[in-house]
């Protein structure tokens, strides 16, 4: 599966995205967990659920105890207060007096009781129940708990001071009482009486304090977070850096080694391939550079051959002449040799400076537009006695349709001239020189070619490279850089030149150039 590129900034607004949204989840999961503990704190049963499910009037009073919160409780009683079943000891049996005192849950009526002082100066009780329709019933208790006054509807002339306590909610402490009616299974009437427990302010305070101690878990959870996160980024850049810097370390040492595909960052995948791509460069330019090496070494050897055999010569006989060994009769013969071989010095140092020339980069040319076909004729024209007196045939192929190029006609006639003398030196009497020009969509193609012997084909790959001569023997002539010297000027023309594969004479050598058609 191809691997999806990213950016730089795409990897680092991406991992900033996630660590934010990290951020996010674990300040609320933090919180979520400080508002549970806080919501253990201020936790109401719900009373409404418990009265309202089956597990009550079946007598499963056990399963209610799920339901409790905090530190409520609640017991089931007889209507005569008797106890029947209780969550904790917090909650007693009650007498059928103290029992009446206590409130009807969700009747919607409240009582209040407080201490008055009487018109005696004694201490009096005021008691009111407010009903929610409205309306109210009061009465007035001495110290004793006599009814003085009023009454609450229920005919009581004396309360005990538990009833009174019921009454005004002081028993039990930090709590509060209910009842409500219900019938059982088994259609007995009973009393569920539900403490409900007051939170003691210092307590909660205490309990609060501590619940804000979960916040203290957000910090370590925040730097786990920016550590991974660094780690993320740190593995999808730092990784492929790493591999450039063994690559590249490698590289100095001589060593090649291939960055290759190494990171989902679209960046350093760029500088990882650019790398490779130099690295490829490199190697090649490696073995050119060992290769222009060898051809140096081999241009120096030949050199030193071409011109070490007319100077061993030219020494010999000047050496012969001043020591006076040679007769006066042969002296003529020896001057004549000394001359021929002064002669092949001068052409050899000839073709050695138009060599060295031609391959300068200051060395350029100076194109003229000119029709093709009848620069070739008058070429041909002028080398036709040279052709003759040699012993060859010339036959000439071009077209009456003009061709023009844009062509340097002094150097591209030193071109055609090192072609053909090639063919004259290295092939033998009677040989046929075959010259034509063809169009070729926008080209025009010559053609030098010859029946004669042909190039080797072991020759025919660097036939064009300095030194390199038809055949193995160097003493048949030629310094091997004449059709170095042509490729170079006809390169320079924006042309090419290329030994055919398949001689058009059917053997033999045949050279094509083309050259760019100018409009």
């Amino acid at each position: 599966m191809k691997r999806r590129e990213r950016g730089l900034s795409a990897l680092l607004a991406e991992s900033f995205l996630l660590f934010a949204l990290t951020l996010a989840a674990a300040a609320g999961g933090v919180y979520w967990l400080w508002s549970s503990c806080v919501d253990r704190i201020y936790d109401v049963t719900d009373w409404d659920s418990m009265t309202s499910g089956k597990s009550l009037p079946a007598g499963q009073y056990d399963a209610l105890r799920g339901l409790l919160g905090g530190r409520d409780a609640f017991a089931v009683l007889t209507p005569e207060g008797e106890m029947i079943w209780a969550s904790d000891d917090s909650v007693g049996a009650l007498t059928a007096g103290e029992l009446s005192c206590v409130g009807e849950y969700d009747s919607g009526s409240h009582v209040e009781a407080y201490p008055v002082r009487g018109t005696d100066g004694g201490t009096q009780y005021h008691v009111a129940r407010y009903a929610a329709d409205g309306s109210s019933e009061e009465m007035v208790l001495d110290a004793s708990y006599r009814v003085v006054s009023g009454g609450l509807g229920d005919g009581r002339t004396q309360y005990t001071q538990r009833e009174y306590a019921f009454l005004a909610g002081i028993l039990p402490a930090k709590a509060s009482l209910q009842r409500l009616s219900f019938e059982s299974g088994s259609g007995e009437e009973l009393i569920l009486l539900m403490k409900t427990a007051y939170p003691d302010e210092q307590e909660t305070y205490r309990a609060y304090q501590d619940t804000l101690r979960i916040w203290l878990l957000l910090p370590p959870l925040c730097v786990l977070a920016a550590v991974f996160f660094i780690a993320r980024i740190s593995r999808a850049i730092r990784r492929p850096l790493d591999r450039l810097g063994e690559a590249i370390a490698a590289r100095s040492e001589g060593r090649s080694v291939s960055v290759g595909n190494c990171s989902g960052v679209r960046e350093l995948r760029r500088i990882g391939r650019s790398f490779d791509v130099l690295s490829e460069r490199l190697e090649e330019s490696e073995k050119e550079r060992e290769r222009l090496d060898r051809a140096r070494q081999q241009m120096i050897a030949d050199i030193s051959h071409d011109l070490k055999t007319p100077v061993t010569v030219i020494a010999g006989y000047a050496g012969a002449l001043a020591a006076g060994k040679i007769p006066p009769e042969d002296q003529a013969r020896c001057l004549d040799v000394i001359r021929s071989r002064s002669q092949t010095l001068a052409q050899l140092a000839d073709v050695f400076h138009e060599y060295g020339k031609v391959e300068h980069p200051a060395f350029v040319l100076h194109p003229e537009h000119i029709e093709l076909c009848e620069y070739l004729r008058e070429y041909l024209a002028g080398k036709y006695g040279e052709i003759e007196l040699a012993g060859f045939t010339l036959d000439v192929r071009i077209p009456e349709e003009p061709i023009c190029c844009r062509i340097d006609a002094f150097q591209f006639s030193r071109a055609l001239d090192n072609l053909i003398t090639n063919a004259l030196r290295h092939n033998r009497l009677g040989t046929v020189l075959f010259v034509s020009v063809r169009r070729a969509a926008d080209s025009a193609v010559i053609a030098v070619a010859d029946n004669g012997e042909g190039i080797p084909k072991e020759k025919a790959r660097t036939i064009f490279e300095p030194f390199v001569v038809g055949s193995d023997a160097r003493g048949g002539g030629g310094s091997g850089l004449g059709l170095s010297i042509t490729r170079r000027i006809v390169e320079l023309h924006g042309g090419s030149i290329e030994l055919a594969a398949h001689p058009a004479l059917g053997r033999g050598a045949e050279f094509l150039i083309t050259l760019p058609v100018s409009r």
